[in-house]
């Protein structure tokens, strides 16, 4: 039965990621309008109060060299932490619920399909800010 319950969570992990590659890049820039007070993205990206988002998906925490990261984020660096699917929906949900002590005073994104599109339209911006 424990192998059931593990094959099941697998399952509904790999088919979250799947919907999120399925996200509306379009619509996930009409949202993203929402972050832009803080965050950037692109070739010209600079930091702002938050760092820029380049490169997000799959990227250790704390890698934006330039940033004054929060302690509790650092401390999720030194774990070893990434920015993979789940986190950053969980965290794009209710940021202060994955890091209770952040600095993102942003309360999140109620709608699953506005963060499914979001992490779309963040998933196409390479490190350096090109488009892939």
């Amino acid at each position: 039965m424990k192998q059931f319950g593990v094959v099941a969570a697998l399952a509904l992990l790999l088919s979250s990621g799947a919907a999120f590659a399925e996200g509306d890049v379009v619509n996930g820039e009409k949202v993203f309008k929402k972050c832009k007070a803080c965050h950037s993205l692109g070739e010209k990206a600079k930091n702002k109060v938050g760092p820029t988002l380049n490169g997000i998906i799959d990227a250790g925490w704390g890698e934006n060299e330039g940033f004054k990261y929060s302690k509790p984020l650092l401390a999720g660096k030194e774990e070893g932490k990434s920015w993979d699917l789940a986190t950053l929906d969980a965290y794009l949900t209710k940021p202060k619920k994955v890091i209770p002590k952040g600095k993102m005073a942003f309360a999140g994104l109620k709608k699953e399909a506005h963060r499914q599109d979001v992490i779309a339209y963040l998933a196409q911006f390479n490190k350096d800010g090109t488009k892939k």
